[in-house]
């Protein structure tokens, strides 16, 4: 997403926004860029993953994500499924059709029994989803307290959580950003442990993938109007950036891509592995 710390702070974009001449740079080396093309030309396909045992809070905002669904550009493709216990539940694979995808939202089980393990299994399930679709913008919008459990939640931090790293990794690889919205779990008073660690890896896999995560305190969120307002923003500013990489060897690359307008602000994956 390519933006001036302005326009997000208004969550309205302005008609033309002067990028002047964009950098792009592999582990501090400046690579060729091939193209740059916009939303009008490479149309946005969009997963939203919501966690089955959230606080109940959440129904109450079902109508609200609808509505986003339901007003997003035509052309658009939308996915919406849920994170319960080990599976994924899908109730609308990608579609074009939009007020079908906004009719397929549920209200969420809102008990600790639906739990999932980890919701980046979820996530992971969920990019391989993306292969069937031509190349193009790809998000996922995932709403979830990112506590991942699958070692008990001594080892739920960023660092140690092997499921959290897939994700991160295979995100890279298929180019889909990641746009977490924590909520609060049902059942749980969130110590501040599990709180921190669940928030930390949510800001892991946006700031790693290109994204950008919603946390605004302890709670689900009480207004979800300026998130949509935000991530409209931001899908409507979004890139699909290709470049010649002259590096061919078998490793990590940092990413960086930077515009010579300074007042522009871009938000990119931060590296990705070539095997």
């Amino acid at each position: 997403s390519i933006y001036t710390k302005e326009e997000l702070k208004q969550a309205q974009a302005e008609e033309m926004l002067q990028i002047d001449r964009l950098i792009v740079r592999e582990n501090n080396e400046e690579q060729t860029i091939l193209s740059i093309r916009s939303r009008v030309d490479v149309p946005l396909s969009l997963a939203i993953l919501l966690q089955d045992d959230l606080s109940s809070d959440l129904n109450l905002k079902i109508r609200d994500l609808a509505q986003f669904v339901q007003n997003l550009p035509q052309g658009s493709r939308v996915m919406i499924a849920y994170l319960n216990g080990g599976s994924l539940d899908i109730r609308q694979r990608f579609t074009e059709d939009l007020s079908k995808a906004a009719r397929s939202f549920r209200i969420i089980f809102g008990s600790p029994s639906a739990a999932p393990r980890s919701p980046y299994d979820g996530v992971s399930e969920t990019l391989d989803k993306f292969d069937a679709l031509p190349a193009g913008r790809r998000a996922i919008l995932l709403i979830s307290d990112g506590l991942d459990l699958s070692n008990g939640i001594s080892a739920s931090s960023p660092s140690q959580s092997l499921a959290l790293q897939k994700a991160i990794l295979k995100a890279q690889r298929k180019s889909v950003a990641i746009y977490p919205v924590y909520a609060q779990r049902s059942g749980n008073t969130n110590v501040s442990f599990g709180l921190m660690n669940g928030q930390a890896s949510l800001a892991s896999i946006a700031d790693e993938t290109g994204g950008r995560s919603f946390i605004g305190g302890t709670i689900t969120p009480i207004n979800f109007e300026p998130i949509m307002k935000q991530l409209n923003l931001l899908f409507g500013r979004q890139f699909l950036l290709s470049y010649l990489s002259g590096n061919m060897k078998k490793g990590y690359y940092k990413v960086n891509v930077t515009s010579t307008n300074r007042e522009v602000k871009i938000e990119h994956p931060k590296g990705y592995y070539y095997r």
